[in-house]
């Protein structure tokens, strides 16, 4: 089903490379607000710094797709040290083509990560990769975002138990 992730957890920190190597992942496409940090905060979540130092480590190759513009997302993937795409105009397919360019890898060895169903899982689903939810860091406070995550509530997944 196209709202189905193919994966879900809590949070990043419980992505490991282990998990990854499973699902055959060597490459994540990530989202910024409210799955590497609170929506619009310029610093990642206690804890986001050292999962991208993990990752890196275990020879995970990683980009930022945000459908954020560039003044949100690049000093925040500076701080990171990761390579990003902003305008990711999620669902659609540009941020995900762009992102498998910068990857340099093939499609069935790259997945998602990111908090919102229409926008990050469903553009996986549609774009042909894996994906991973993951429960939003905080809930966003404006009308737009309540209105669209009461949408989400009948395709939330379930939750990876630890």
């Amino acid at each position: 089903m196209l709202f189905r992730p193919t994966e879900a957890v809590r949070s990043v920190s419980e992505i490991t490379p282990e998990m990854l190597k499973k699902m055959g992942i060597k490459g994540l496409i990530l989202d910024v607000d409210n799955t590497l940090a609170p929506h619009n905060d310029p610093i990642p979540a206690d804890g986001a710094a050292e999962w991208i130092s993990r990752m890196k480590a275990a020879g995970i190759k990683l980009v930022i797709v945000s459908n954020n513009k560039p003044p949100r997302v690049a000093p925040f993937a500076e701080k990171l040290g990761v390579e990003f795409t902003a305008n990711g105009a999620k669902p659609l397919p540009v941020g995900f083509t762009n992102a498998v360019k910068i990857l340099k890898l093939p499609r069935r060895k790259i997945c998602a990560v990111g908090d919102q169903i229409f926008t990050d899982i469903l553009g996986a689903n549609l774009f042909g990769i894996k994906s991973i939810f993951v429960k939003p860091i905080e809930l966003e406070k404006s009308l737009f975002f309540r209105i669209k995550r009461m949408a989400e509530k009948p395709f939330l997944p379930k939750f990876r138990t630890r």
